[in-house]
């Protein structure tokens, strides 16, 4: 898992590093001036030839040519989380970790409640390379970095602790139960897009995704002990790596998926979050 990590985390640094050179290699001829470009397909710095507005809503898109790298900003995904489940709850150190009465160790103790499981990706930066261009398509490499937020909300009254680190079933009924965890992420995508109609493109993708978690808490609300929040890691692994998928019409609407290849727990404890969402902005 550290591998790929850093596999992905060079190729991010690569395609940053060429994007600083080619505009230290400009840097020698005359400025242009730029524009920053606000529209349903995110925000760009782009360069302008007679103006340096600030433009929103429908802008002019401008041309992009093969061989070229772009910045993009604030890309957005907002879906919901579910569990594939393949943890064999009869395994020593999978009872060890469940402080739950024998009737209670299966897949139903982590039961979701999936309005309010909601996975979040943000990423600030992304900088995507024009690999194709074709008249009708396009295809581009991209990278950056950015946040993997898993929210898990829980049916049972189950509570996480610490020294040592196990879950219980509480005695009180709980009207929040969540677990969050936060992962530092870096994606590498392949995203091709194909011309449908005039400036109408369908846009399809997938890649893969290195994450270090950054941190993990355990929430709850009762009558009884108001709100209450306990960090810890709970035996939780510290790397995960993700497969993506996109599929949508770009500047209308776009879908998201990703199945998390790596378990999240390194007892014994084998879940993997499956996430299907819309996507904001994008490549």
């Amino acid at each position: 898992m550290k591998h790929t990590f850093c596999t992905l985390a060079i190729a991010a640094g690569l395609l940053f590093a060429q994007n600083v050179n080619a505009q230290e290699a400009e840097a020698t001829t005359p400025k242009k001036k730029h524009t920053l470009t606000i529209s349903n397909k995110g925000i760009h710095v782009d360069e302008a030839a007679d103006s340096t507005k600030l433009h929103a809503g429908k802008v002019k898109e401008k041309e992009e040519k093969a061989g070229k790298f772009r910045t993009s900003f604030s890309m957005l995904d907002v879906g919901v989380n579910m569990l594939n489940d393949n943890t064999v709850y009869t395994d020593p150190s999978v009872v060890n970790y469940l402080n739950v009465p024998a009737g209670k160790r299966n897949a139903e103790l982590f039961d979701l409640k999936p309005s309010k499981s909601i996975n979040v990706n943000i990423y600030p930066l992304m900088v995507k390379f024009l690999a194709v261009k074709t008249k009708n398509q396009r295809i581009y490499l991209s990278t950056g970095i950015g946040f993997q937020v898993y929210n898990f909300r829980f049916e049972e009254d189950l509570s996480y602790t610490k020294n040592p680190n196990s879950i219980i079933m509480d005695t009180i009924k709980f009207s929040k139960n969540k677990l969050a965890v936060n992962y530092l992420n870096v994606p590498l995508m392949l995203t091709g897009k194909t011309r449908l109609h005039k400036k109408t493109w369908l846009t399809y993708g997938a890649g893969i995704t290195a994450g270090y978690r950054l941190s993990s808490w355990n929430k709850q609300i009762s009558g009884e002990r108001g709100k209450k929040k306990l960090h810890g890691n709970f035996d939780l692994e510290d790397y995960n790596a993700c497969l993506t998928a996109e599929f949508g019409i770009d500047g209308i609407l776009r879908f998201y998926g990703s199945y998390q290849l790596t378990p999240m727990y390194n007892n014994g404890i084998d879940q993997r979050p499956i996430c299907v969402g819309i996507r904001f902005s994008g490549i």
